[in-house]
């Protein structure tokens, strides 16, 4: 949320530290001078808040640094002992005289008992909610204080269990890993799954405040929400509605304005009573600029201000950011084979969902500050993605990354916070559950980016409700009132209250039960045909990386493919000691379990494994970068039948091996580069398959063009062996087949391992796209030394990287050994002769930087042959 902090300078000119002596101040932080001590013990230790007891402990020296090789499994004990914060504060009387203090807590993590000055005010049970409470009648003139108690959610979760009196299915709480042997408890706590760990993350459980806390002084009246709720958008008007909700101490006759971006557009007078009251203004915008997603037009917003006064006296301006446009979720039956479209629409326009999942950026949330944000929203950005699904085991999302969303155009799949488990049902937690839902929902409503809500992840295929010929072997586990129970829990919670929520809160969205679903009632079978799919037979089924060619579905909502980071990335959580894949460290920063050993049965079907470390974490990312480039152009390929294809993953939360494509450290991998080409509005696809050279061509623009397709067979040294040229149209919004050749009809001569094919698209003389093909594997390709030379240019703010070669070069890295840098592109193939240009921002010296700078190419992991 916003704050509105007004700030009136003293007399004297001073602010004393501490003090809340502000008349005209409506909002005020909290969040300056906590600390915090292990409860039972007598030490106090200076705290940061927003923050968690893991940090805390970390700054005052208490612990080492969690991610650091094995460090975590020694900070077990922390989630199994209370802990205790406070702080102090200055009231005085005429504050004191207000007709409501309001004490509001952002977040806190979890069990939190929450005390002014010796008062119980509240106790929370509930990360993901917004907490507050009337303190005015604890608080007094002077020194106050606020203390809270966290009990340990693990203890917590305990006690839980053991009152329902048996377990829940939780697979991804790594139990063991807390020392808790087969106990998983982390359902029970309202609470990120992904804090009690995952297959990519840490168990790592956190306590404390972890977002702001303010004081809320409300003398007449002022805004608690505003919805601007679009109830018809076109190129031509907008016709909206916006809801207010004001929180009202003194009874009388008030003026409610509203603003788009400072300009008034709709005025009313209301009378109204002490309480919570929701008056609403309607209100025509003509010809409004309309909100579209990243790649289909551009992202403008308005700022729409409710303005509350009394008397003429302005009382509060309450602000949000919204995008004018129309998004639809869109489920059409069709001719297909009984099949449904399951799609989205913006503008009337629809919109191939390209993009990837999205976890937090850490364990330690108050660690992600803006600078982290918007360089994952923007590599997003600038990978071409549209969409991005907010996972269910992590967080509804600060308000920032929202923002940055709508900035950039990336529509957002938003996930309820449930996610690979079945969850209580009883009354206590369903109604904690409600009032979630409701807190976020009306937090993010007014979110140009948001396009969907849906109730979980992969719970309702996981369970299986109804088949014992499918799911995850869950329900073979209890007896039969057992089953009974669960189910009921899950569908009063995803197809009742969550529904119900979305329906009340945010009424034009469209709200999907679990992910995967196939719509149509639960477990309907399994079809491509309708519905979003989770599709991970390549890698968890081991099937091969060219099976992405023949699993078609509407909407691939989740696949992955892993690799590890960058061999400078991973030397900052090693020693040298470590840097075998199969050490102790390297195995604990890689929580599936069959991971490592995953990646290298895949990389033995396709890559020679080299022998030397780097060499080998280099070729794991090109595995990676193979298999979802595949993916992504194969779907794209089948537009306007699969509409949607969002990888398995974005992002990390800790230096791991993982699905992700930019690691902790924020290094793109392979994988991102491969992602931005493939994501390109206009791109080819090149596939050698059944005896054939195939060339699709795909769109995202909404008009045909006319282009020229080249394809040109050459040897490694840059002889051409047969070059055709082809006039193509690409469709609008839609994929087709550009062309088909028989490979007989290619000059290969068992040779098939010394030359590529270069298709490149091109309109007039600009290049559309470009793609290379390769008729052997890269194990057997014999590759020749490139010959590769540059020159480094310092332009200021930039460096410019001039490379050239003699000879073909497979997957050139660029490295900077001396500073963490993202370069323009990465990972490429260039032709004989090619010279290219290639930059990076520019963080240090010129000298310095040019130290550090070096390539690997694929050649040199290759044993001669």
């Amino acid at each position: 949320m916003k704050k509105l902090i007004v700030i009136f300078i003293l007399l004297s000119g001073l602010i004393l530290k501490g003090s809340l002596s502000l008349m005209a101040q409506t909002s005020v932080e909290l969040n300056n001078d906590w600390e915090f001590r292990q409860a039972g013990t007598p030490q106090w230790y200076p705290a940061v808040v927003p923050g968690t007891v893991h940090t805390d402990l970390l700054a005052n020296g208490q612990i080492e640094d969690p991610y650091y090789r094995l460090n975590e499994k020694n900070l077990q004990w922390i989630d199994k002992v209370n802990w205790e914060y406070r702080t102090r504060f200055q009231l005085d009387a005429a504050q004191l005289r207000a007709g409501s203090l309001m004490l509001r807590f952002h977040g806190l993590d979890t069990y939190a008992t929450v005390m002014v000055n010796g008062a119980l005010l509240f106790k929370a049970d509930n990360f993901h909610r917004t907490w507050e409470a009337e303190a005015g009648k604890h608080l007094k003139e002077g020194e106050n204080e606020i203390f809270i108690r966290f009990e340990s959610p693990v203890m917590q979760g305990l006690l839980k269990q053991e009152a329902l009196g048996y377990g829940l299915p939780a697979d991804n709480d790594q139990s063991e890993n807390g020392g808790m042997g087969s106990v998983r408890i982390s359902i029970f706590t309202r609470k990120p799954g992904y804090h009690f760990g995952w297959d990519w993350g840490p168990r790592l459980v956190t306590s404390g405040i972890w977002r702001p806390v303010e004081l809320i002084i409300n003398r007449t009246a002022r805004i608690n929400d505003l919805f601007v709720r679009q109830e018809s958008v076109t190129a031509k008007e907008a016709r909206v509605k916006a809801g207010v909700e004001v929180s009202v101490q003194q009874e009388g006759l008030y003026k409610l304005e509203i603003l788009m971006d400072g300009q008034p557009v709709a005025a009313r007078e209301i009378s109204m009573s002490p309480g919570i009251r929701h008056p609403d203004i309607d209100f025509i915008i003509k010809n409004p600029r309309l909100w579209w997603p990243n790649g289909a037009g551009g992202q403008p917003l308005y700022t729409v201000s409710a303005v509350l006064s009394h008397k003429g006296k302005e009382l509060h301006t309450f602000n949000r950011q919204i995008g004018l446009r129309s998004l639809k979720h869109v489920r059409r039956p069709d001719a297909k084979g009984g099949g449904e479209s399951f799609h989205f629409e913006v503008n009337g326009r629809p919109v191939f969902a390209k993009g990837a999942n999205y976890i937090p950026n850490d364990i330690f949330l108050p660690r992600v500050d803006s600078a982290r944000y918007e360089f994952i929203v923007k590599s997003a950005a600038e990978a071409n993605i549209n969409m991005l699904r907010v996972w269910g085991g992590g967080i509804y999302e600060n308000d920032y990354f929202y923002d940055l969303c709508d900035r950039h155009g990336i529509m957002v799949w938003q996930d309820f916070m449930f996610a690979c488990a079945m969850y209580p049902g009883d009354k206590d937690f369903l109604d904690n559950v409600r009032l979630e839902a409701v807190d976020n929902i009306k937090r993010l409503r007014n979110h140009a980016c948001i396009a969907l809500w849906c109730g979980n992840n992969e719970i309702e295929y996981a369970w299986a409700e109804g088949d014992f010929t499918r799911g995850w072997g869950w329900k073979e586990k209890y007896d039969k009132a057992q089953q009974r129970e669960i189910w009921q829990s899950y569908d009063t919670l995803f197809h009742h209250i969550l529904p119900a929520a979305v329906k009340q809160y945010a009424p034009d969205y469209t709200y999907w039960p679990s992910s995967p679903t196939q719509g149509g009632g639960v477990l309907a079978n399994w079809s491509g045909n309708r519905g979003d799919v989770h599709y991970w037979g390549v890698w968890h089924g081991q099937e091969p990386i060219s099976a992405f060619r023949n699993y078609k579905a509407r909407f691939m909502s989740e696949y992955g493919f892993q690799s590890f980071p960058e061999f400078n990335s991973v030397k900052k959580y090693t020693l040298p000691e470590d840097w075998n894949i199969e050490s102790p460290v390297m195995t604990s920063h890689q929580r599936s379990g069959i991971g490592n050993l995953r990646i290298r049965q895949y990389m033995e079907q396709d890559y020679q494994i080299p022998d030397n470390f780097e060499h080998l974490l280099y070729v794991g990312q090109l595995l990676q970068a193979d298999a979802i480039g595949m993916a992504l152009r194969t779907h794209r390929s089948d537009m306007p039948f699969c509409m949607g294809s969002l990888y398995w993953q974005l992002n990390d939360v800790w230096p791991v091996a993982s699905w992700s494509g930019i690691d902790y450290y924020g290094k793109w991998k392979a994988m991102h580069y491969f992602v931005k080409d493939a994501l390109k509005n206009q791109i080819i696809q090149v596939v050698v398959e059944n005896g054939k050279l195939l060339v699709y061509g795909v769109s995202d623009t909404d008009q045909k063009t006319p282009a020229l397709l080249r394809l040109n067979l050459a040897d490694f040294n840059g002889l051409s062996l047969w070059n055709r040229p082809y006039k193509v149209t690409l469709p609008a919004n839609g994929a087709t087949l550009l062309c088909s050749i028989d490979l007989k009809e290619l000059p290969l001569n068992y040779q098939e391992n010394k030359v590529f094919l270069t298709a490149t698209l091109m309109d007039g003389s600009r290049v559309i796209d470009q793609e290379f093909a390769y008729f052997a594997k890269p194990k057997d390709l014999l590759l020749p030394d490139p010959g590769l030379k540059s020159r480094i240019s310092d332009k200021g703010d930039h460096f410019v990287i001039e490379i050239s070669t003699r000879n073909f070069c497979k997957n050139l890295m660029l490295v900077s050994d001396n500073t963490d840098v993202n370069f323009s592109d990465n990972f490429f193939d260039m032709q004989p002769g090619e010279t290219r240009l290639i930059t990076c921002s520019a963080t240090m010296r010129w000298e310095d930087f040019e130290k550090g700078f070096r390539m690997l190419h694929l050649g040199q992991t290759m044993r001669k042959q």
